[in-house]
């Protein structure tokens, strides 16, 4: 028998991270209603129990909560714009990637016709979705989050409300991505550097954890840095790092490595010091970070 906190639930996109949503709300549970554009995905699936309804509309009519997760909104607004009249008095939760202004058109779309609406963020891959360490960011209605709490806590151990601003999930996800990639772009390149001198990626690798170890705690200074405006650079100035990217430029400049991420933040550095941040923590370089006009 079902109860509030097996609720049925319903998933539209069946890519691979459509199917780890749809696969952790079957593993918790949940009855489970799956549809995708394309025939062909899901049998795998409703070999776990799932039902695959033969048209978007039927999946939706099939559940109080419907997860959408696809490729982009231009994607995911054609699937549901011609559904508004189903999903009316129903929550709909999009965990497709976009920016915060796409999905606050959405959100403000989903209003007009009477669509509850969460905006959310898949923060981890695929084989992580549904276990405990999972984070999923979750923005918009209060209630329609409170109300299906249960359900979204089966797809991630850490299931994060973040506001009534429907864009704020986009805001931490591009935001989080933005230090990931640029932390994965300069990882390759130390390793370009590395290799250059005949030292191999796994000999330097186990010596990069003890930075790794560091971030943390270098992440929340730098946050409350920023969020004061107090760049106290007593342990470590702009001006004395800035000198090491000299030293990484001219190294990298001598084995015809690529400088482009290293000049941009020298550049920036550059920047700051001539704003007069020299003697500040690296966290001040944030002030220069605005397009001048």
């Amino acid at each position: 028998m079902t109860s509030d906190s097996l609720a049925p639930v319903t998933v539209i996109g069946l890519g691979a991270m459509g199917r780890a949503l749809a696969g952790a709300f079957l593993d918790a549970g949940h009855p489970t209603t799956v549809w995708n554009r394309s025939a062909g995905k899901g049998e795998d699936l409703v070999a776990r129990g799932a039902v695959l309804a033969a048209t978007a509309e039927e999946a939706v009519r099939a559940s109080g909560l419907t997860v959408v997760c696809v490729v982009d909104y231009d994607a995911s607004q054609a699937i549901l714009e011609p559904l508004a009249g189903a999903l009316a008095g129903r929550v709909l939760t999009n965990l497709t990637s976009d920016s915060p202004e796409r999905a606050r058109a959405a959100a403000a779309w989903a209003g007009e016709h009477g669509i509850a609406y969460l905006d959310g963020a898949v923060m981890v891959p695929t084989p992580l979705v549904g276990g405990p360490e999972a984070l999923i960011l979750y923005a918009g209605e209060r209630p329609a989050f409170e109300k299906y709490g249960t359900a979204l806590k089966a797809l991630a151990g850490q299931a994060a409300y973040l506001g009534e601003d429907h864009g704020l999930a986009a805001v931490y996800d591009l935001s989080m991505l933005d230090f990931f990639y640029g932390s994965m772009s300069g990882l390759v390149h130390a390793f370009a550097l590395a290799r250059e001198d005949k030292v191999a990626a796994t000999a330097l690798a186990p010596y990069l954890n003890s930075i790794v170890a560091i971030l943390p705690s270098i992440a929340a200074g730098m946050a409350t840095a920023i969020d004061t405006g107090d760049y106290d650079g007593e342990q470590a100035n702009l001006g004395m790092m800035a000198a090491s990217v000299d030293h990484l430029l001219h190294m990298s400049r001598e084995r015809g490595l690529d400088t482009g991420h290293l000049e941009a933040i020298k550049a920036v550095a550059d920047r700051a010091i001539a704003e007069g941040h020299g003697a500040d923590d690296w966290a001040s370089t944030i002030e220069v970070l605005g397009l001048k006009g």
